[in-house]
């Protein structure tokens, strides 16, 4: 018996309206389940929409150029009456455990073979930058994968509460600072008005357009997503609970990306909402005459930025003897002398003994050679670093070995002790940063594929995102002191560039480190706006084993703040004419 149904445009995320650019079959084609019928191009990506059942096609509704949202007509399919049952769109999770229920991007188990819910060939446990890109990368070689996320978005604390979120306030600061700043060239905006909602609205839209494009994309590659809470079971199936409910998961292979969370002080009021670690900083409820920042690294001096510009008396205090330990301390001084200006006070060498909660605030004690006295904020932010789940995952029932500390070994294949399961991302150690995930979940999904991947990389370039942008990679001037290993240095100052004095930004500096004798480049330091966005070339000439040569004779466009680098080069061939000469000895 056949039966005429309507083809309409399924949810395809966070994108009102659509193109269409390509339209795939024609009236009289016999198409089947999944094949693709339209193409749709968003400001994100071009997308294939699938058939959600087998027939003939008797009528298409659209046609390229036209504009189109979900709920759109697309086409007329003729089809068996049986194949016209809705198909349970992907990236829903199940929640009904029997009879076992088909979902796109899993195979599910027969009830004779298995006592599981759902089947897949690869288990990728978080949908961070790591987890997600491991459960894309895996689909795409072909794969049957089950993405397990507890929250409600895709995208783990990076797009949700991490990094992005962030960008999207420092972008905020950095406007408002540079505004203020243009009074030098006679222009004045005045002071500004800030409305915390719209503020909080506008962050917010950022990351549910990147959240709604990752749904998107789990839906196009039929990832199924299973949000809640997962746990291991046995080495082979792993248990996701949410809402009371438990989903049962048998698995191939399994690649862990838990990730890690912000570490609490004992002895602390966790409880009190005044006290908050990153994700409340971001949440950004209000703005608090005065805030305290434990922690002088790059997340905590991130927020210090955007308080401070949005008005908040913020103290800093940093247990070490400079900000962000690790950095090589000439790249650091820019941002402590500009940090100074904007914060009520950094404090060095100083530990926090206690923090009381009091009806009228945090009363916070401090200890050290110039500690001040007791003072009372209206909030805490929590910014001592990060802590590996690898604890939180019921990992010693599938045999995962994992360290006192929460992290999980793994091989340069990401492989852990256990052949089949595989982990990446923050559980697998330091540097905790997002685009060391997405290399190293590519590595795992290849590897599961078959293919010869292996994570080996030089360096892994670290960035601070603050006022002015600190970015590194390879080896530091601090590490080369410290471990013996000669250098030389070369710098290129930016009050000798023309593009930083331009924009009035001429506080940064370019550092090269080279090898002495066969000049090949070992790492590199840049402190000024925009750094986290130069700092990549040099990673790549680390990569190709570039020297001085090759870099000083690639023409960089001037006047640029990228063309620092090649200008670095020069001052270490002794060929820079954008420099005093050198003195004659």
């Amino acid at each position: 018996m056949s039966n005429t149904i309507e083809v309409t445009l399924p949810d395809i995320g966070d994108f009102p309206e659509v193109e269409v650019i390509e339209v795939l079959v024609e009236p009289g084609d016999v198409i089947e389940k999944e094949d693709s019928i339209i193409t749709l191009e968003s400001d994100k990506a071009s997308m294939e929409i699938p058939s959600p059942a087998s027939g003939t096609v008797k009528e298409v509704k659209v046609g390229v150029g036209d504009k189109i949202s979900e709920g759109s007509l697309l086409l007329m399919l003729e089809t068996g009456e049986e194949a016209s049952a809705p198909k349970p769109a992907a990236g829903e999770a199940m929640v009904e455990k029997q009879p076992p229920v088909k979902h796109a991007g899993a195979v599910p188990v027969a009830e004779t073979d298995s006592v599981a819910d759902i089947r897949a060939q690869v288990l990728v446990l978080g949908a961070g930058p790591g987890g997600y890109s491991a459960a894309f990368r895996a689909a795409d070689l072909g794969m049957s994968v089950v993405l397990v996320e507890k929250y409600a978005d895709l995208g783990g604390v990076c797009l949700n509460v991490g990094c992005i979120p962030s960008k999207a306030l420092l972008h905020t600061a950095d406007i408002i600072n540079e505004a203020a700043e243009l009074e030098a060239m006679g222009v004045s905006f005045g002071k500004p008005k800030i409305d915390l909602d719209k503020l909080r609205a506008g962050k917010d839209k950022v990351v549910k357009k990147l959240t709604g494009g990752l749904a998107q994309m789990a839906k196009m590659r039929k990832v199924q997503v299973i949000r809640g809470w997962g746990q291991f079971q046995s080495p082979k199936t792993l248990s996701v609970e949410a809402d009371g409910q438990q989903t049962l998961i048998e698995f191939d292979h399994c690649i862990i990306a838990c990730g890690s969370s912000a570490v609490q002080i004992p002895g602390f009021p966790n409880d009190d909402p005044r006290l908050i670690d990153s994700t409340g900083a971001l949440a950004l409820e209000d703005i608090p005459k005065k805030m305290l920042i434990i922690g002088g690294g790059i997340i905590g001096l991130e927020m210090a930025t955007v308080y401070s510009t949005l008005g908040s008396s913020v103290d800093v205090v940093e247990l070490q003897d400079g900000l962000i330990p690790g950095c090589d301390r000439d790249l650091v001084k820019p941002l402590q002398k500009r940090l100074a200006k904007q914060v009520n006070r950094i404090l060095l060498k100083t530990s926090v003994e206690s923090v009381k909660a009091l009806k009228s605030g945090l009363k916070v004690s401090f200890a050290g050679d110039d500690a001040p006295e007791d003072t009372t904020y209206g909030k805490v932010l929590v910014a001592v670093g990060r802590r590996p789940n690898g604890n939180l995952i019921n990992a010693e029932v599938a045999g995962v070995e994992v360290d006192q500390r929460g992290f999980i070994p793994v091989d340069q294949h990401m492989r852990t002790n256990v052949p089949h399961i595989f982990a990446i991302g923050d559980v697998v150690g330091n540097p905790m940063l997002a685009h060391k995930a997405t290399h190293e979940a590519h590595v795992a999904a290849e590897v599961i594929a078959g293919l010869p991947a292996l994570f080996d990389p030089l360096t892994i370039p670290s960035v601070a995102y603050t006022d002015p942008e600190v970015a590194w990679m390879g080896l530091t001037e601090t590490e080369a002191k410290e471990k013996g290993i000669p250098y030389e240095k070369s710098i290129f100052p930016w009050a000798a560039s023309g593009r930083a004095i331009g924009v009035g930004r001429d506080e940064g500096m370019t550092k090269l480190l080279f090898d002495p004798d066969t000049k090949r480049i070992l790492g590199a330091g840049i402190v000024g706006v925009n750094a986290g966005e130069l700092i990549g070339e040099t990673v790549l000439a680390l990569e190709m084993g570039a020297d001085a040569e090759d870099i000083g004779l690639t023409i960089h466009p001037h006047p640029t703040l990228n063309e620092s680098i090649g200008l670095a080069a020069e001052v270490a061939e002794g060929s820079c004419t954008d420099l005093p000469p050198k003195r004659k000895r």
